[in-house]
């Protein structure tokens, strides 16, 4: 039932991206607040203006945990052009565990505890990890990522969207 659940949940959000890719149109991203590890609140809106990439995951996701190098090397390269993450953890993940992640890998960009589940319910009701959204500076969903991305792709695709007025 859950496997059913997962593939119909992929089909419908392939259906939906791919229907937006061929005809041009883009789909803005959800109004969501975000609340930081460090107690502050950032909002949809303040995406504006910079490339955001939207990272949902967990510490128990071995995906997730894998690729998380790779979100750092990102980051750190595009950061002092208007690129910006976020890295949202999951509604089940223990908040504790979250903090003591980012503290021991030292992860630059600003991350999330999605406590209610509200900002994955706004997104597309994410449920799988590791899912990610690539955000224009207009705030409009570009692409989704279920899994972890072609990182070559997705560098290309940041430079082109950096380079977007």
């Amino acid at each position: 039932m859950k496997r059913n659940l997962a593939i119909a949940t992929i089909v419908a959000v392939v259906a939906l991206f791919a229907g937006n890719y061929l005809w041009g149109a883009s789909t803005p991203a959800p109004a969501s607040t975000f609340v930081l590890l460090d107690g502050t609140r950032k909002t949809t809106a303040d995406l504006k203006g910079k490339v955001t990439l939207v990272n949902f995951w967990a510490t128990s996701c071995v995906t997730c945990v894998a690729e998380m190098p790779k979100l750092v090397s990102t980051f750190e390269k595009y950061k002092g052009q208007g690129y910006g993450t976020i890295g949202v953890a999951m509604a089940y993940d223990q908040p504790n565990y979250v903090v003591h992640f980012v503290q021991s890998r030292k992860i630059p960009f600003e991350v999330a505890i999605d406590n209610t589940g509200a900002v994955a319910k706004a997104w597309g009701d994410v449920r799988l990890t590791p899912t990610t959204y690539l955000v224009n500076k207009r705030g409009e969903i570009v692409k989704q990522y279920v899994g972890e991305p072609d990182f070559a792709e997705l560098h290309r695709l940041i430079e082109s969207l950096l380079r977007d007025t």
